[in-house]
């Protein structure tokens, strides 16, 4: 798949912080910013170990993901207007490829530690129903400011989902948006076009 074609924008941020995540410090007084400082931990712990299979790597995020990600909300917002133009089988294959595409760009990448530091460093509500978690990673190199990125939650089954990123005030979720309306309105509306991009990516 062509690197500019279809990019994981939405995920760069949130796996640049679970990669590089030591300790993140949390406020006393809000379970938001634990659950977020609670996702770094995990995946550093399932996720870094040297003697793992690959296979079993791609397990354990698969699991994280869908234990801190409300991925079909993402996806379905993500294909915007032309959810309503997709058949059901079109539908239930994306929702598939959609996983599958945050896990394969990502997996082997947790190998990579190199001691970067997130620190949690408030929230707010947004509404009745999301809560903006804000933090700042610290790069391992000495002579690069930190980096600013907020966590967009959704209560879903009694506990925080993540729904949306933003790094630096811009919302990784529109980004993605507009990427894939990109590839669809550019194969004249089809949505089995994006999906072709999809299936072409490597695992």
């Amino acid at each position: 798949m062509p690197p500019r074609s279809i990019r994981l924008s939405l995920m760069t941020a949130v796996f640049l912080a679970t990669l590089a995540v030591v300790a993140a410090p949390v406020s006393a007084n809000g379970t938001a910013e634990r659950f977020i400082g609670g996702l770094a931990d995990k995946a550093i712990a399932a996720l870094t170990e040297p003697d793992i299979t690959r296979d079993e790597r791609v397990s354990r995020f698969r699991t994280l993901l869908n234990d801190h990600f409300d991925v079909r909300t993402i996806g379905r917002w993500v294909l915007g207007r032309y959810w309503r133009s997709a058949t059901p089988a079109e539908r239930d294959e994306y929702f598939s490829l959609f996983e599958d595409l945050i896990v394969f760009t990502y997996v082997d990448r947790f190998t990579k530690y190199s001691g970067e530091a997130l620190a949690v460093t408030g929230a707010k509500d947004v509404d009745e129903k999301d809560t903006l978690v804000f933090t700042e990673i610290t790069r391992a190199d000495a002579g690069s400011a930190p980096l600013r990125v907020d966590w967009r939650l959704r209560v879903r089954d009694g506990g925080y989902r993540i729904v949306d990123v933003m790094v630096a005030g811009i919302s990784m979720g529109q980004t993605q948006r507009s990427e894939f309306a990109s590839v669809i309105r550019t194969n004249g509306g089809s949505v089995e076009a994006l999906l072709v991009k999809l299936r072409a990516h490597p695992r």
